[in-house]
């Protein structure tokens, strides 16, 4: 049996071949055999030796073991992690020792540097993937230390750089920071509670200080004429030229953070927590405007690889180029939102979209905001949601503020489900009047409403900046003694959660004498009044009375 299994261990160096080798395979290699007889015996008493291992525990055995060679290698070139990973079929037992000899033969002809190497298998690259950068081959990267890039933050070309010069920057950097290392452990021997500037750091921070002297001196018109060919030139595709702009100390510090932050995202990348393609729509070319993108959104797959989209205004359609785009813009019939207008006050609309009518539409539209919001999770099931789309009018159709959605039967009084303003729309009131809306319907149905949790950043601001709006109206109006959490609520249809919340931020809540009391803060009604009166009559506010709605059957 130990015969058997020597001869197959043998062999694993091999191409897989077995004892069915033709004859005239075994006349060849016994006419080597003369050639190479020291090579045979050395690799047979090593083979023997890792078979004598595995088989029997005894201490010399082990002793011999240690002066071999590593194990084996898989078929896939890493290291075999058990014995059970090694080719051991049992070949017939009637094949004596004079076959494995053969093998060993057949092995000894091959040089051992031939055999299978372990793979680097700690970075993985897709060659199908491109950089987006235009006229970029996707070699080098930005940090100087790995081959191939696909993302334009490793990108050499974009950021006005070669590949060699990543690498001399890598180099330079590695010495600045070993001999910071070495500063660092110095200083640490010798530490002390108070510690005074060594003269080295007085020293440096005077070359710090006078390479920034000039930092402010603004560029000569040469330079600005350089910086501004280059930017007519390439557009978006490069980073603008930094040069002149600040102190060479200040830019050599924004270089080592773009550098890091690179290499964090690559550790990442080959961690496999994020994907090349992931996050690549970088803008979207969206009416008359072009806006930067905050978050990934699941775009099919030959979208979400461009840097840039193209989205039809009107009916949210998505297309890969400006050429497609314009031929579309000129045949789509649409103007406004599908559904009905709800809504219309000067030249602000809202309509009412259904999620199982308008299926397409409402799933466009679920695209496009997740490029904006981080928490939103609903995609593609739009039926149970109706969407409230606010628009703004002008001779060419209704373009796209923002919009909120909204279930049509929340067992928990949700109002809101998602809310969106688009960007280009952002801090000019038409947040504060979607969440408004939303509340105008909740009046409408007799019902007390709050807005679906978690709520992002931004909608948490807005949110908070609302509920302070609406009561410090309300204590404004106030003219009674005694103030009720639950009529305010029934008068405001903001729910009681909201309402304390808000009235512990603002200071007017308090606990005496086993009561909570609310207090009626002067200062801060005043303060609202005052800002009030500064806005004026505002149009940025929503007319109850222009509202022609009523809430859906089954609701």
């Amino acid at each position: 049996m130990p015969r058997r299994r020597q001869r197959h261990m043998v062999g694993s160096g091999s191409d897989g071949t077995e004892d069915s080798d033709s004859s005239a395979e075994r006349d060849q290699t016994n006419s080597s055999e003369s050639d190479g007889n020291l090579s045979k015996r050395q690799r047979l008493t090593r083979a023997s030796t890792r078979l004598s291992q595995s088989s029997q525990d005894t201490p010399d055995l082990k002793r011999a073991a240690d002066h071999d060679e590593s194990p084996p290698l898989t078929p896939t070139g890493n290291a075999p992690s058990s014995e059970s990973e090694l080719d051991i079929s049992s070949p017939n037992a009637s094949h004596d020792e004079s076959q494995a000899k053969d093998q060993a033969s057949r092995d000894s002809d091959k040089d051992l540097s031939h055999r299978p190497k372990r793979r680097r298998c700690h970075e993985t690259y897709n060659f199908n993937m491109k950089c987006p950068t235009p006229g970029c081959n996707s070699l080098g990267h930005l940090t100087g230390k790995h081959e191939r890039h696909f993302a334009v933050s490793g990108c050499p070309l974009y950021h006005n750089l070669s590949a060699d010069e990543c690498k001399v920057k890598a180099i330079s950097r590695e010495k600045q920071e070993d001999e910071l290392k070495g500063q660092e452990e110095n200083n640490s021997r010798h530490a002390t509670r108070h510690q005074t500037p060594t003269s080295k750091q007085s020293k440096y921070k005077e070359q710090v200080a006078e390479m920034r002297k000039g930092r402010n001196s603004g560029l000569q018109k040469e330079q600005k004429e350089k910086h501004m060919e280059h930017r007519q030139t390439h557009s978006n595709t490069r980073e603008p030229l930094l040069e002149n702009i600040t102190s060479e100390y200040d830019l050599e510090l924004f270089r080592k953070a773009q550098a890091r932050a690179s290499e964090d995202l690559e550790k990442l990348r080959i961690q496999g927590q994020i994907t090349e393609g992931s996050n690549m729509i970088k803008t979207i070319l969206f009416g008359r405007y072009e806006l930067d993108t905050w978050y990934h959104s699941p775009y099919p797959e030959e979208y979400a690889r461009l840097g840039r989209l193209y989205v039809c205004e009107f009916c949210l359609k998505y297309m890969k180029s400006q050429t497609i785009l314009r031929r579309h813009m000129a045949k789509c019939v649409w103007k406004h939102p599908p559904g009905d207008e709800v809504y219309r006050k000067g030249g602000i609309s809202v309509f009412e979209v259904d999620g199982k009518k308008n299926k397409i539409y409402c799933q466009n539209l679920c695209l496009l905001a997740k490029l904006f919001l981080d928490h939103k999770t609903l995609y593609y099931d739009v039926e149970p949601f109706l969407f409230y789309v606010m628009t703004e009018a002008d001779n060419t159709g209704c373009h796209l503020v923002g919009y909120f959605s909204k279930e049509k039967n929340s067992f928990l009084n949700y109002n809101v489900s998602c809310i969106l303003t688009m960007p280009q729309y952002m801090r000019q009131g038409f947040g504060k009047m979607l969440i408004d809306f939303s509340y105008l319907l909740s009046k409408v149905e007799e019902r007390v409403g709050s807005p679906e949790r978690p709520l992002s950043d931004l909608g948490l601001i807005s949110y908070r900046s609302y509920w302070k709006e609406v009561l410090l109206r309300y204590m404004y109006n106030f003219q009674g003694k005694e103030i009720s959490i639950k009529e305010i609520s029934q008068e405001t249809a903001v729910n009681p959660v909201d309402i304390v919340s808000t009235l512990q931020s603002l200071q007017m809540l308090k606990y005496w004498k086993g009561k909570h009391l609310v207090l009626k803060r002067q200062d801060l009604i005043d303060e609202w009044r005052a800002k009030e009166i500064k806005r004026g009559n505002s149009n940025k506010t929503i007319d109850p009375s222009s509202l022609k709605w009523t809430p859906p059957k089954g609701t």
